[in-house]
């Protein structure tokens, strides 16, 4: 059971400027004092006013290049001073979070690896209590929306109240021409959860590729979030780290001054008229639907009850397989979507078979 959340909007941390999108840039890794230096000085020059990197990274296999290590927080610090910069960098240990504390690092962020960890999520919400530092945590690796609220409520529990997520999309095994599935449902369903937070998404990870950084950044500002964070490296095909989805400062903003920002609404009279009309005929649409739903599942207790007088299992495979064949060549007729009929037709087979179950409980 999730509680309320009690955090500080994002524009009032004085880190960033608006307009939107608040933007955090660096590279995937600081390697060398030279790499970091000249990467924050291109992305100040623009106006990029949060620098990332990481200092400790995660990887797969022993072996690979896992980062400077606190060398590199000398790093940041030597960029907050040269360019009047914030700097941000990755925690996923008790350790982690005391160096950056100790270094002045102004934000830290927790990465999809760490926040599926509630272990190491109550290790570093420990070490936090007490300081004033904001906090951006990763989507977990796998879509799984209750673990990624968990992560959030561990850490304001203990105190953390600049409290923001980054979307970074999640791992696959589907053919897609990105890294990670963008995932966009989890998201704004989150977003819905929590409007006041601060609001990333991660193109890079997402991405896995520059090519698609532009669309992907794009879509993040259609659905109103509130900022980006993208990786960008001085020199990316040199990148010690996913040297593929780094962009240069100079691309950086290029693709920055390419977005199209709408706002999350307007005072325009006609604008307001229009979309109040709009709405009133979602909701009675939405009630009318609401009643189908009742009227279906009224149907399935009578279809349980039959089942339970003659003996028969409740889930009969065959025939829903036929049903949401059916459903989805209606949908494709209808230019709605596979993956939402699929979605809305398995939660009302779900309650359906919910349904006739109680039926057969019943003595």
């Amino acid at each position: 059971m999730t509680h309320e959340l009690d955090i500080i909007p994002g524009t009032e941390w004085g880190f960033f400027t608006l307009p939107r999108p608040m933007c955090i840039a660096g590279p995937c890794s600081a390697e060398t004092e030279e790499q970091v230096m000249e990467t924050a000085r291109g992305l100040s020059e623009f106006g990029i006013h949060v620098f990332r990197a990481g200092i400790w990274k995660p990887r797969t296999h022993p072996g690979s290049f896992e980062g400077v290590g606190v060398t590199g927080l000398k790093w940041l610090n030597k960029v907050k001073e040269t360019y009047g910069m914030k700097v941000c960098t990755e925690v996923a240990t008790e350790k982690h979070v005391r160096e950056c504390i100790n270094y002045g690092v102004d934000i830290i962020w927790i990465g999809a690896r760490t926040s599926t960890n509630p272990f190491l999520m109550q290790e570093i919400a420990d070490a936090l209590s007490g300081t004033d530092i904001p906090v951006l945590v990763k989507n977990p690796v796998n879509p799984d929306l209750d673990l990624w609220v968990g992560a959030l409520e561990r850490l304001n529990r203990a105190g953390i109240r600049k409290l923001g997520v980054v979307h970074r999309g999640f791992s696959t095994s589907a053919s897609i021409p990105y890294r990670n599935d963008p995932g966009w449902k989890i998201a704004i369903e989150l977003r819905t959860r929590y409007p006041q937070m601060a609001f990333f998404a991660d193109p890079s990870h997402m991405a896995g590729d520059r090519r698609y950084l532009q669309e992907l950044s794009q879509r993040a500002m259609d659905l109103g979030l509130d900022g980006l964070m993208v990786e960008s490296h001085c020199n990316p095909s040199c990148a010690w780290s996913d040297a593929r989805q780094q962009l240069t400062p100079q691309d950086l903003r290029t693709l920055l001054e390419r977005l199209v920002i709408r706002e999350n609404s307007s005072e325009d009279k006609n604008y307001r008229d229009g979309i109040d009309t709009l709405r009133a005929r979602i909701d009675v649409i939405d009630e009318q639907l609401l009643t189908l739903l009742q009227e279906r599942m009224e149907v399935s207790r009578s279809i349980g009850r039959y089942k339970k007088e003659h003996n028969v299992a409740i889930l009969q495979a065959v025939r829903w397989e036929q049903i949401l064949s059916d459903m989805v060549k209606r949908a494709d007729a209808m230019d709605i979507s596979r993956e939402a009929v699929l979605a809305i037709m398995t939660a009302i087979h779900d309650e359906s078979v919910r349904v006739q179950n109680k039926i057969l409980e019943q003595l």
